[in-house]
């Protein structure tokens, strides 16, 4: 491998990795269009393994946008990202997989009874997570013209701990 095919390896490595927390980013602050951005024009999302639907990016975007109106403070934190990289004898190819863990600690939309936050729906207890799941992503990557894309992730829930 000579120096310059080393060097779009790891630049390839860390674009993935910004797509991957772009994921997560986009998720937990709601940005649906950052979401639906993130995919190939062909791209699928599966939650199936965590409860919830599969389908095309933004049909999933849509309805990740109404379920998680139910937990407006969640923190993704997705962690020990594997990734292979397609080897075209010796060159880097289009297409990458990804497997990756994941916590996500969540807090249920609550009203205070009082207080300045009286009247604030959805605004979220300092108090402990009331749901808090773990797993592992695989995604399947897309170099595109634009860059790395995903074009499929699917959700394979491990455990959940609700209160």
């Amino acid at each position: 491998m000579t120096q310059r095919v080393a060097l779009a390896t790891v630049m390839d490595r860390l674009a993935i990795d910004a797509v991957i927390t772009g994921y997560a980013v986009a998720v937990d602050d709601g940005a649906w269009s950052d979401y639906g951005a993130l995919f190939t024009p062909d791209g699928r999302a599966d939650y199936r393994g965590a409860g919830g639907m599969e389908g095309p990016a933004d049909e999933v975007a849509r309805w990740l946008e109404e379920t998680m109106r139910l937990f407006p403070v969640r923190q993704h934190l997705i962690v020990n990202r594997r990734i292979d990289l397609e080897d075209l004898g010796g060159y880097t190819g289009d297409r990458a997989e990804v497997r990756a863990d994941y916590l996500n600690p969540m807090c249920l939309a609550r009203r205070t009874a009082s207080g300045p936050d009286a009247d604030t729906p959805g605004k979220a207890s300092a108090a402990t997570p009331d749901f808090v799941t773990g797993g592992r992503y695989t995604f399947a990557l897309h170099r595109a013209e634009a860059g790395w894309l995903i074009r499929t992730v699917t959700v394979h829930e491990k455990w959940r701990r609700t209160p």
